[in-house]
């Protein structure tokens, strides 16, 4: 699709996911990553999401998405776990830079989620600030279980979702820009395998595109 200079939330997604469609049929046109882009940019950024995601070595955000410069502000963490800085530059994203969207990106085999999950079986707790990631992504393996699911992609799905829930409960930015249709926020779960994006959860957008499969 065309790119516009300030897309809706359902641009801004369609166009995320146009990209994870070319990088899975193995036909990126790596977009935005010359030297005539960088000289465009270099006075200000105006980016067309947040991506939130997981700090997963294999989970790199412009090559996933086939994007490049100044098309996303990335935030990660491991796990996607939430904390006052997280919060913090999701809100620069949406509130100073406008973007339209947020995307919290999960994937398959996440190590914090794991540990999480084994930390519950055996009642040991991983040392030091490894130790605050897992208690992070707890409640998300707790409230899974509970629902009866007990897979592990039925496990991400639910700290995905928790995530996306956690995000607008949090942040009063965030919530109002969604509740005024001026943003959205999606959660996705990337498939290492395969390199597809899986549409989880969506919160603010009027129709939603389908996942890339």
């Amino acid at each position: 699709m065309t790119e516009i200079r300030t897309p809706t939330p359902q641009d801004a997604f369609e166009l995320l996911l146009a990209g994870n469609q070319r990088f899975v049929a193995g036909t990126p046109e790596h977009p935005n990553q010359d030297a005539t882009r960088r000289a465009e940019i270099a006075p200000s950024q105006q980016p067309f999401a947040v991506l939130f995601g997981c700090s997963d070595s294999r989970l790199a955000a412009e090559i996933i998405f086939d994007r490049g410069l100044g098309d996303l502000f990335v935030v990660r963490t491991a796990g996607h776990v939430v904390g006052p800085e997280v919060l913090g530059s999701i809100e620069y994203g949406v509130d100073v830079l406008g973007c339209p969207l947020v995307v919290v990106l999960g994937h398959d085999s996440c190590g914090a989620v794991g540990a999480a999950c084994a930390a519950l079986e055996d009642g040991m707790a991983p040392a030091g600030y490894v130790r605050d990631v897992v208690e992070r992504v707890t409640p998300s393996v707790l409230a899974a279980r509970a629902a009866g699911r007990v897979e592990p992609e039925e496990i991400l799905a639910e700290h995905i979702r928790h995530t996306v829930d956690l995000l607008l409960d949090r942040s009063r930015v965030l919530a109002e820009k969604v509740a005024a249709g001026q943003a959205a926020v999606v959660g996705l779960c990337y498939r290492l395998a395969d390199g597809s994006a899986q549409l989880v959860a969506a919160r603010g957008l009027d129709a939603v595109a389908p996942a890339a499969s």
